[in-house]
């Protein structure tokens, strides 16, 4: 039924908006869109989509519900019979077909964002060229990434000899620390809005003196332990109130913290650029942005000084790319948000090769011991960098026995 919908809508509503250019060969059209689940520390929603002549090409939506019903229903029936390489119009008729639906915000985004960037892999295999090179080049040959640590059990790695820490104390952070450090990551991250072992109610986002000081103290060893060996950044969640952030961030001003991420809720662009008036710390944001509209204001009005778009739920790469030189005109830089496998990693990646406006880019599951073996090779994360592969498409290869040995059931 829900084809049948989506066939009629293609053939009527929008089928004016997007005709394809006349060419002599278009070359093998798109047969079919799939996606597949990966049971990581989130689910990986893995998206394919094979043209003709078998190649397929993969890409990534970001953790939400509904995607898998979205792409399957609603966008195959749209791009079945398409040409692949058409990259930029293929997003706007996706666009187009799910307007009212979220493809402006939302789950409907992310759906389209997943299948781009599994167009973009697909015609990068089939003009045998990288990503990057599509795009217009690459400005790097490596990228930077930095460890997301997490906050108490999701601390603790298969290289921490077994330790179950479990706790939000200060010294357990700081072991984290130095684990992440000595894996070669200049960058490292952790959860700042977590418990502190006192009974609060947390549902108003204030924080008494108290946990206040619980969390300088959490960042205080932190620092100590590898303030001088590596930048360290925290993440609030938006899980504050206005005036909670500015007393927490004033409590961090002497840290030397890289950012502080998500102090305050996003949807409020003049609350963030008022706590950024009034403290003394470095703001970052922008995960839960979509699309360079969602971004222009945040943009516009310099509410924070670092942007953090997540590729596979804001639109996707090239979209990722017009934020990216939107903030550029703006003299922002791009940190981007990733909390994916290796098939989102690496589409931050080939973004990141050709934007100059790029500081790092998010890993988000040290504590998945078989993320690497999703790709069929060597590890990609060397000594906190990720080389940026001159292959086709994406250039990795899913190893899809490790796929189908951690898809969720």
């Amino acid at each position: 039924m829900y084809e049948d919908f989506a066939s009629t809508l293609a053939a009527t509503m929008w089928a004016d908006y997007d005709e394809p250019p006349q060419r002599a060969d278009d070359g093998p059209k798109i047969a079919d869109l799939e996606t597949i689940v990966v049971d990581g520390n989130f689910p990986w929603t893995i998206v394919t989509v094979e043209a003709e002549d078998g190649t397929i090409g993969i890409g990534e939506a970001y953790p939400s519900p509904g995607v898998h019903e979205i792409i399957t229903d609603y966008l195959r029936p749209v791009l079945v019979g398409e040409t692949p390489l058409d990259v930029e119009r293929l997003y706007n008729l996706m666009r187009s077909s799910l307007s009212g639906r979220g493809s402006q915000w939302g789950v409907g985004t992310i759906a389209i964002s997943g299948v781009e960037i599994a167009l973009w892999d697909l015609a990068g295999k089939l003009l045998d060229q990288p990503v990057y090179q599509l795009l217009g080049g690459k400005m790097r040959e490596e990228v930077q990434v930095y460890a997301d640590c997490h906050a108490g059990e999701a601390m603790v790695t298969s290289a921490d000899e077994g330790q179950e820490e479990t706790t939000y104390k200060p010294e357990a952070y700081a072991r984290a620390a130095r684990l992440a450090v000595d894996d070669g990551f200049d960058i490292v991250k952790f959860d700042l809005d977590v418990p502190s072992g006192r009974e609060i109610d947390r549902k108003s986002g204030h924080f008494d003196p108290p946990e206040i000081e619980h969390k300088r103290r959490v960042v205080e060893a932190v620092m100590d332990e590898v303030g001088a060996d590596a930048e360290v950044a925290v993440d609030l969640h938006w899980n504050f109130s206005p005036e909670t952030a500015e007393r927490l961030c004033r409590a961090l001003e002497g840290a030397g913290l890289a950012w502080v991420e998500d102090p305050i809720p996003p949807e409020n662009v003049d609350a963030m650029r008022e706590l950024k008036r009034r403290v003394d710390v470095t703001l970052l944001t922008g995960e839960n942005r979509y699309e360079r509209h969602g971004f222009r204001d945040l943009i516009e009005n310099q509410a924070v000084d670092f942007l953090a778009p997540d590729v596979p739920k804001a639109g996707g790469i090239a979209e990722t790319k017009k934020i990216a030189n939107m903030a550029e005109s703006y003299y922002q830089t791009l940190i981007p948000h990733n909390i994916g496998s290796p098939v989102a990693t690496m589409a931050t990646v080939q973004l990141g090769a050709t934007i100059p406006n790029l500081y790092a880019i998010e890993y988000h599951a040290r504590e998945v011991g078989w993320w690497e073996d999703l790709v069929v090779g060597e590890d990609l994360i060397q000594d906190g960098t990720i080389e940026v592969p001159d292959e086709p498409g994406l250039g990795i290869e899913l190893d899809w026995d490790v796929v189908k040995e951690h898809e969720k059931q």
